[in-house]
């Protein structure tokens, strides 16, 4: 297997997905370090990849625009073929990626033993549900023989057009990144994002500890981060949704000392970036897999919830109109999770007030 030269990987979901399979990248790299790897994205993940060493192409597949439809399919799976691609491994777990690579003609295909897609790979391994998501792709290398059990982070590479593009925001906002905290309250799944007027809460509150809040998020997060500031005064808080890029944001992100979000892309952004995360989860649990990874990285939930979770990804509206799993987390909570992280990660740093202290065990 060592002989492989042109590997593919196809990981057409969300950018939360394609981080989370950024390890598995990073481990075949390691042992296939003469191997050409190839990656398969959608348009608004493609940024991503475009500077990570190991990788020599992103592919994207635009399978919502201009690419949707078997027209669209046909010209991918063309493009694949070109490549003669000796293995596909794909954590992607839908039956159109799967397609996708058996029409590329890749003779080695490994993906999951779930759903219909398994009955197209030429090996299929074991879904375990009760492991990360960042191991359950690891353990897809099973399928060639082996067996990697290290604890491996994302890594992303942010440009030095994209470093440059912070220095100009650090500069026009003034902040000093050693006591800079990013809030990222935006996701696509309503019933996993925490209250707007929490979040403002905790902005404001943290303001008065003398740090600087910075918002981020996408465009379609704009007008959420907007009326946050409002919410918490303005000073000392500052909105970038809608200004940077992946990477950009991902910069930024690195500079500050701990990022507090929901279940959602930005918070493995973080780990990738190695900032510890306060994440907030609602309709969604931890035991699914997609936590944020990172050593001094905690979670705050509302257990005990006949109700939770109420899905895999979350929805537009909680099933049962209550939203007491988002309800029943206070400014405080997450404030205390806050002064937590900042002291396990050894930042300098500290809240003034000593009410905002907790153990890592409380919900």
């Amino acid at each position: 297997m060592r002989s492989v030269s042109n590997i593919l990987v196809i990981q057409t979901a969300f950018i939360g997905d394609v981080i989370l399979a950024l390890p598995l990248i990073q481990v075949i790299k390691e042992y296939f370090a003469h191997a050409n790897i190839d990656v398969v994205l959608v348009p608004k993940a493609s940024e991503l990849l475009k500077n990570h060493p190991a990788v020599r192409e992103v592919i994207v597949y635009d399978k919502y625009g201009n690419d949707r439809g078997w027209r669209g399919f046909w010209k991918t799976a063309g493009k694949l073929r070109e490549n003669r691609y000796e293995l596909a491994i794909i954590p992607h777990r839908s039956l159109r990626s799967a397609l996708l690579a058996m029409f590329a003609g890749i003779p080695l295909r490994i993906g999951f033993k779930k759903g219909i897609a398994q009955v197209l790979h030429t090996k299929a391994v074991r879904y375990q549900d009760e492991i990360h998501e960042i191991e359950r792709n690891l353990s897809l290398l099973t399928g060639i023989g082996i067996e990697h059990t290290e604890r491996v982070l994302p890594n992303l590479y942010p440009s030095s057009e994209s470093t440059a593009k912070i220095e100009e925001i650090c500069r026009e906002f003034r902040f000093d990144t050693t006591n800079l905290i990013a809030i990222a309250p935006g996701t696509i799944w309503n019933t996993k994002r925490w209250l707007k007027e929490r979040f403002a809460e905790v902005a404001k509150e943290l303001v008065k500890d003398g740090f600087r809040v910075v918002l981020v998020g996408g465009a379609e997060d704009r007008e959420l981060c907007e009326e946050i500031v409002k919410l918490a005064g303005g000073d000392g808080i500052v909105s970038t949704a809608g200004r940077l890029s992946l990477m950009e944001s991902s910069e930024l992100i690195r500079r500050c000392n701990v990022m507090i979000c929901n279940d959602s892309a930005p918070m493995h952004l973080a780990v990738a970036m190695r900032t510890p995360v306060v994440a907030i989860f609602g309709a969604t649990v931890p035991e699914f897999g997609f936590a944020p990874y990172g050593r001094d990285d905690v979670i705050v939930e509302t257990r005990g919830l006949r109700c939770r979770p109420c899905s895999i990804h979350g929805g537009h509206k909680c099933p049962i109109e209550t939203f007491d799993c988002m309800k029943n987390i206070s400014a405080d909570k997450v404030l205390a999770k806050v002064s937590y992280v900042l002291e396990k990660s050894g930042r300098e740093r500290k809240p003034s007030r000593n009410r905002h202290s907790a153990s890592p065990r409380e919900g």
